[in-house]
């Protein structure tokens, strides 16, 4: 992992050149080291509403989506930009769950999901276009979407989903109708 260039190494940081010692010197151990500084959780990461899932990598699911674009089957009112954000958010999160970098099959199963392979019925298309606008801009919209995909749904083969996926629609497209 690349260092910060604005964070200067501290003498004791530096690496260590044994083989420049005059012989029957030797450097000392290094000291006992414990992570004080913000920023540095351990091994306990948080969870809950609007944490996310923490994964290797998962931001490259941002760059596969962009390139998935041309296979976007959309609403007439859907706007790429926030259906891109979505996808790629759901894509991080089903490759997180795995331990792993997101990759295209990610993609291809939150494409199934979201209908936007071309499969989906048009009264479902019209609920998505509202579900994800400004989901590309909107932070919160668009965790509550990604969160509200069970994490069993997530572990699914693309091409398998059927009924579950179908599920997960009404459910979804329920509280869009309630206005919640």
């Amino acid at each position: 992992m690349p260092t910060d260039p604005f964070v200067s190494p501290g003498l004791e940081d530096r690496p260590r050149q044994q083989q420049n010692l005059p012989s029957g010197m030797a450097y000392p151990p290094a000291r006992a080291w414990r992570g004080g500084r913000p920023g540095e959780l351990g091994a306990h990461q948080p969870h809950g509403d609007l944490f996310g899932e923490p994964g290797p990598n998962v931001g490259y699911a941002y760059t596969l989506a962009e390139r998935a674009k041309s296979r976007f089957r959309l609403g007439p009112h859907e706007h790429a930009h926030d259906v891109v954000a979505v996808v790629a958010e759901i894509a991080g999160r089903r490759a997180a769950g795995f331990g792993r970098a997101p990759v295209v099959r990610d993609i291809d199963l939150a494409l199934e999901l979201l209908g936007c392979d071309g499969a989906a019925s048009p009264a479902w298309v019209e609920q998505r276009t509202r579900l994800v606008h400004d989901a590309g801009h909107e932070y919160v919209r668009r965790r509550a979407l990604v969160d509200s995909v069970p994490a069993d749904l997530l572990r699914r083969e693309p091409g398998s989903l059927g009924a579950e996926a179908g599920a997960w629609r009404r459910q979804v497209a329920a509280l869009v109708d309630s206005g919640s």
